[in-house]
């Protein structure tokens, strides 16, 4: 090795050690954030009980445990949520809320959850809902369409279509976009000391192909209504994010 490959090499071990004390140095100082949600903590548990509505509008609910599965590949202090509605009419909207701890890792891209469980994305957009309590706010929301080949009781295959609206809270921020949410938790260790407490929240609707509009339209009106049930920031309290960001 000569001279100058020499230098370049303790140069980047340099580097290196640097960016590790850096990193070091900020886990060691950092706090968790406070969730964006209404929860309960429970004793000497990171993992906090999430209050989703038992009733919206006139949908009536019922709690839906998290699988085997899924406790198993999750860090050992997320907390989960998820309720499935139903209206008087038979239609059913599925709410699910993961939230993390310590490890960020608790809340992957949501396409990996679709798709991993058969669910084909068709259509991607971003939307603004506007909400009313508990003040005037738009929440962002990203908002996939589905379709899905299941198979039939009696054989052969039947098709699904699907509506997915979700969205990223954490006690100052509120964003649709996966980018950001990740950008935002370096910029709050650097700024702040602290590791913001992100909250998955995704609204599901299955329903005929075709039927995506209605779905949505029903989707949306049912956040309306329950969001401000379970969700303390808002669009005024947390940083609204650059278009271009939320559009990720």
């Amino acid at each position: 090795m000569n001279r100058t490959h020499a230098m370049v090499a303790v140069v980047a071990l340099g580097l290196m050690g640097a960016g590790a004390g850096a990193l070091l140095h900020l886990r060691s100082i950092q706090r968790l954030g406070e969730p964006g949600l209404n929860v309960v903590s429970r004793t000497n548990d990171l993992r906090v009980d999430i209050l989703l509505p038992e009733r919206v509008l006139d949908y009536t609910s019922k709690a839906v445990e998290p699988s085997d599965t899924e406790m198993a590949m999750l860090p050992k202090d997320t907390s989960f949520a998820r309720r499935l509605y139903r209206g008087p009419d038979g239609f059913e909207i599925l709410l699910g809320v993961v939230l993390m701890g310590t490890d960020r890792t608790s809340i992957h891209k949501p396409e990996y959850c679709l798709t991993s469980q058969g669910w084909q994305i068709v259509g991607r957009e971003t939307a603004a809902i506007a909400m009313e309590r508990p003040e005037p706010y738009e929440l962002p929301v990203r908002v996939f369409t589905t379709r899905r080949l299941a198979q039939a009781a009696g054989g052969g295959g039947v098709s699904w279509g699907g509506a997915y609206l979700f969205w990223f809270v954490a006690e100052q921020h509120l964003t649709a976009s996966h980018w950001a949410r990740v950008g935002l938790i370096s910029w709050d260790l650097v700024r702040r000391g602290v590791l913001p407490r992100w909250a998955y929240v995704s609204v599901f609707v299955v329903c005929r192909p075709g039927g995506e509009p209605e779905a949505i339209r029903r989707a949306e009106a049912f956040i309306t209504a329950a969001v401000p049930e379970f969700q303390r920031t808002t669009g005024l309290a947390g940083e609204r994010q650059p278009a271009d960001a939320a559009r990720r």
